[in-house]
């Protein structure tokens, strides 16, 4: 019996040739071959080859928000040590992607730079992420900030060195932490009641 071709096991064979040929590379007729199918049925699942790839990203994109969210939104933490404690996360979170498998880093390096929108709409979903962190101190006094929201996507945008791969061959300095750290530090006073 023929396993049944489904939406997660073509983006799982599409990610295995993503990183075998590389983005330039791989096509859609070799994530087929690979599955055992014609290109019809993949093309059945994803209607173009950039969808497909949309897909990969968002995928491996959510591997890295969908736990962030778990952080942003655990109420265990006051929000100046929850903030604290979900750009560490972020930065251990990459650190150990770029680290652990080189390779699979640079192919989705490649890969982000063809699909923006859905590179965009993570950006957007981890600010979002710090906005609430935000709201949260806010609320309950620990920090100030007239708009949350805005407040969040500045916070990412300030910890860029520490979560854009862009920066990946300084997350192993012996510095990285004790940097991380003081960009946090001035990030708090800043939003901490005067």
């Amino acid at each position: 019996m023929t396993e049944q071709l489904t939406t997660e096991r073509i983006l799982d064979t599409a990610e295995d040739v993503l990183r075998r040929y590389g983005p330039a590379k791989a096509t859609v007729v070799d994530v087929a071959r690979a599955l055992g199918v014609s290109h019809g049925s993949v093309y059945r699942h994803f209607g173009t080859k950039a969808a497909l790839r949309e897909a990969v990203a968002e995928r491996w994109l959510r591997r890295t928000s969908v736990p962030m969210a778990a952080v942003a939104d655990d109420p265990a933490l006051p929000a100046p040590e929850r903030l604290r404690h979900w750009i560490r996360t972020l930065n251990a979170t990459k650190r150990h992607y770029a680290t652990q498998d080189p390779e699979l880093q640079r192919t989705f390096r490649e890969l982000m730079s063809t699909t923006t929108g859905v590179v965009a709409a993570h950006e957007a979903e981890l600010a979002g992420q710090l906005g609430r962190i935000v709201a949260a101190g806010v609320a309950a006094g620990d920090l100030t900030a007239a708009d949350p929201a805005a407040t969040g996507r500045t916070v990412f945008q300030a910890t860029a060195r520490f979560h854009h791969p862009a920066h990946a061959a300084d997350w192993t300095s012996p510095a990285n932490d004790t940097d991380l750290d003081a960009v946090v530090d001035l990030l708090l006073a800043g939003l901490s009641p005067r």
